[in-house]
């Protein structure tokens, strides 16, 4: 659930909305039984907060009717929850289970281009290209290592070249040297 919160917000938002949401239910059974507009003022705070309270609660009533309340703990079945693709999916199973996981969100897949480790167009053709190159031991901690250098560093827009650790070996240097702040 708090990975639903988490989609297209920024993790201060995530750990208000999550922590007002659980501080009134406990779990998926409290949820489920819940209309969507009984979450719109709990999960504000993460934005889009119409669409993500009909997720969490059908993603509840789906947790409770096919596997007893408990999250699945394989990539092919969490992606059939709404709402749920392939980036959510392994960020739960890293998180929530310790499995070797690979989230590919959007930072991953510009910065992994930016460094030439991979040349795709989809952050689903990155996954498939890092999984060869990247040992699976190293998968979950890469996201959350990336995603903090791609806001602070290696932004979308005037990335912050001059500053980066990475500045010597990286190909795309020159293509945003001056356009860098």
């Amino acid at each position: 659930i708090e990975t639903v919160l988490s989609q297209r917000t920024k993790d201060e938002n995530t750990e208000k909305a999550s922590k007002s949401l659980f501080s009134h239910y406990k779990n998926v059974f409290e949820i489920s039984k819940l209309n969507p507009q009984d979450l719109y003022d709990l999960i504000k705070p993460a934005g889009m907060y119409k669409q993500k309270s009909e997720r969490i609660i059908n993603i509840s009533k789906i947790l409770i009717e096919k596997y007893n309340g408990e999250v699945p703990d394989e990539l092919e079945e969490l992606i059939k929850l709404p709402g749920v693709g392939r980036k959510t999916a392994n960020i739960v199973l890293y998180v929530s289970f310790g499995k070797e996981a690979l989230a590919v969100d959007t930072h991953v897949h510009r910065i992994s281009n930016r460094l030439g480790w991979v040349k795709t167009k989809t952050p689903e053709e990155t996954e498939v290209q890092l999984r060869r190159i990247i040992p699976p031991e190293l998968w979950g901690p890469l996201n959350g290592s990336m995603v903090n250098f791609g806001q602070k560093i290696c932004k979308p827009i005037s990335p912050k070249c001059m500053e980066c650790f990475l500045n010597e070996i990286c190909p795309s240097k020159r293509v945003y040297k001056n356009k860098s702040r």
